[in-house]
């Protein structure tokens, strides 16, 4: 049902340029930031299962290899050969890269999307202009705001969304109205008499930023649910975001809910109730392997199939992006397979929302081409 769809990732990274020793690797795979204790592996669960059946055939590997031989022969064919394979087998037309992450180790999105055989979009990560803003110098409480304004809409020339990571700066139960001028300038003077490099967290700012990626009117992503552990997880349930949600409907601005788990329902209707909220499987389905056919379900609880959409958040390992693609096409072709075995849904809709969720959406939001 999904074999032959080129699809759309909506939401991605970059790919790391060179390779990883086998711990390193792992903890690029999980979302952990420290090696487990002793005898625990973090590729001993859904994810590691998924790289070694979705992987390994395609560096010439049996599926279920074992994940010590996976190294082994990812080291012998080494990063650039690795990234190819994976890349151009997982089946992507487009490829919408957040480009607010600056490591020097990440190969270009050009080089990403060239490796995969796929169109490059860009997604422009709100408060990574800010902090580029600041470090560039020159800036001060007066002249913050106006100098923002005028930095993000350089930054978005040719873009396709924006993207806000306020759920790990401060969590996403935040006041819905517009920061007042004086409220800005007070804020940013707090901010930038801090010492170090700029990092965006302070409320007042990331709530000001956020509405003017609302104000660009391109897209909006905003990261929710799971993530790496320095993210507050109780405050990263998109159900905070309501009555932001309510407050941004006049816009009209499609606002992307990212990644969602395990508060994927309340994103489901959220997407349901607010006219202008669309959500995103991105990350979930790599992390989840095997139990994706039933998150899958139940992100489709609620959510109206046009408002669904797919994405694998990979990032540094192209083994992320393969397994998010592949594991995509087999669950939700296995949830769609049932659903027409028992009756719910007619073969030819199945087929319509296959391609809606796999790649329509992500075209018509994004407005992007549908030559493939």
């Amino acid at each position: 049902m999904l074999t032959g769809l080129r699809l759309v990732d909506g939401h991605c990274h970059s790919t790391l340029a060179a390779g990883l020793d086998a711990t390193a690797f792992a903890l690029a795979v999980s979302e952990a930031d420290a090696p487990p204790p002793p005898g625990v592996s973090l590729l001993d669960g859904p994810v590691g299962l998924a790289i070694r059946r979705w992987c390994a055939p395609l560096l010439d590997l049996p599926a279920g290899a074992p994940l010590d031989d996976y190294l082994t022969r990812r080291a012998e064919l080494g990063t650039e050969d690795v990234t190819r394979r994976l890349l151009s087998a997982a089946g992507l037309s487009h490829l919408l890269i957040d480009t607010g992450l600056d490591s020097p180790d990440l190969a270009s999105p050009a080089d990403v999307a060239r490796a995969a055989d796929a169109e490059f979009r860009e997604v422009v990560r709100l408060e990574r202009v800010a902090e580029r803003l600041v470090d560039g110098g020159g800036v001060t409480p007066s002249n913050f705001a106006s100098a923002y304004i005028a930095a993000l809409a350089e930054a978005t020339t040719g873009a396709v969304a924006t993207k806000s990571v306020m759920a790990y700066r401060n969590g996403l139960h935040i006041d819905p109205a517009r920061p007042a001028p004086t409220e800005i300038q007070t804020a940013a003077h707090r901010w930038l008499a801090r010492p170090g490099p700029a990092r965006l967290d302070d409320p007042v700012l990331l709530r000001f930023v956020l509405w003017c990626g609302i104000d660009r009117g391109l897209p909006v992503q905003i990261h929710t649910g799971f993530g790496d552990r320095d993210l507050h997880l109780a405050a990263a349930d998109p159900a905070h975001l309501q009555p932001f949600l309510a407050a941004a409907e006049p816009s009209g601005v499609p606002i992307v809910l990212l990644h969602c788990y395990p508060y994927h329902r309340q994103a489901g209707w959220l997407a349901q109730v607010f006219p202008h909220v669309y959500v995103d499987v991105g990350l979930t389905v790599a992390q989840v392997g095997a139990r994706a056919d039933a998150v899958i379900g139940e992100f489709c609880e609620l959510a109206p199939f046009g408002k669904l959409l797919f994405s694998t958040d990979g990032y540094a390992l192209p083994e992320l992006h393969l397994v998010g693609a592949a594991q995509f096409r087999h669950s939700f072709g296995r949830l769609l397979t049932a659903w027409v075995a028992d009756g719910a849904i007619m073969p030819v809709d199945a087929d319509s929302v296959a391609e809606l969720v796999g790649a329509g959406n992500a075209r018509r939001l994004y407005g992007l081409s549908s030559i493939w």
